[in-house]
């Protein structure tokens, strides 16, 4: 009964705190005429991958090194196959070019670093993570810099810029409440998954994961609601670059990260390379550079198959 009124509590503040950060996060692009799509892969992406950094860094030190990366791996996973698949399935969006130019090659280039680093021997070491970190360092100069609008967004009559001490306020409330809502919704849900005797690695890479990505999905359903879908959708791509170099970078530098269940390497990886490849072929087929119903639904078929292999 304590888990179940654990992940009630966890989907409550963490709807609350998705709709905090959105404000924050228009009201920011607003009032630094910044192209939302920036706020979106910078601020909601780094407030929404708080959670995965929390329990990653708290799963290594505690000595479940399968957790820190199934919790990552998994969560990238499913914020493609599950969030970003709910997403459009509420309404289509429509894609730049800049999206393909930039934003997803550079989450395929932060995916193959992250397995080349981890594949070979099995250990995220301290170096690789300060590796990664530069590269993020590297990738959030450029799109601050250059980054052009990459979605077609409709903006609402009343974005105005909210005064500064409402807009930090909304920012902060929003990430503690992410925060606590995946405290919650993590402690209720492996409560009740290691009743059943799962290995940490299938914990991390299917219960912790989607729970440590409801903040993705709650910030990006109700950015698609109020019609921001350049911060739904740089909100996606965003979090899955921030969940591998910077929570992994980060995780690993403060203790290097060794792999203990094989499937990880032989069945996880592959599954987060090829659901973040398959986001191509699908903006630009088709039609082109739209992601609609069908993407969604081809997303869900995948993500379910994932899921299933990996408890059977």
């Amino acid at each position: 009964m304590q888990n179940l009124l654990f992940i009630i509590l966890g989907l409550v503040l963490l709807i609350l705190g998705g709709n905090w950060l959105l404000k924050s996060a228009v009201a920011l692009s607003l009032r630094l005429e910044i192209p939302k799509i920036v706020i979106g892969m910078t601020v909601v992406s780094f407030a929404t991958s708080a959670p995965e950094l929390i329990v990653s860094i708290k799963a290594a030190l505690d000595g479940f090194p399968d957790l820190a990366l199934g919790n990552v791996i998994g969560s990238n996973i499913a914020n493609l196959g599950l969030v970003l698949a709910i997403t459009i399935l509420l309404g289509s969006i429509d894609v730049r070019k800049s999206f393909y130019i930039t934003d997803w090659p550079v989450m395929m280039m932060a995916s193959v670093l992250f397995v080349g680093f981890i594949y070979f021997d099995g250990t995220l070491q301290r170096y690789e993570g300060i590796i990664m970190l530069v590269f993020l360092f590297a990738f959030l100069i450029y799109i601050l810099r250059f980054q052009k609008t990459a979605v077609v967004d409709e903006l609402p009559e009343d974005d105005k810029p909210l005064p500064l001490y409402k807009t930090a306020l909304f920012l902060g409330l929003g990430g503690v409440a992410l925060w606590g809502g995946s405290e919650f919704l993590i402690d209720g849900a492996v409560g009740l998954a290691s009743k059943f005797g799962v290995s940490d690695r299938v914990i991390g890479v299917t219960v912790v994961s989607v729970g440590t990505s409801i903040p993705e999905l709650a910030a990006s359903i109700i950015a698609v609601i109020k019609k921001e879908k350049a911060i739904s959708l740089g909100n996606l791509i965003g979090s899955n670059i921030f969940n591998l170099l910077a929570v992994l970078g980060i995780t690993s530098i403060i203790t290097p990260i060794n792999v203990v269940d094989q499937g990880l390497l032989t069945n996880d990886i592959f599954w987060m390379l090829g659901i973040s490849f398959l986001i191509l072929p699908l903006v630009l087929l088709p039609k082109g550079l739209r992601l609609g119903w069908r993407d969604g639904l081809v997303l869900i078929a995948v993500y379910i198959a994932f899921v299933y292999l990996t408890i059977t």
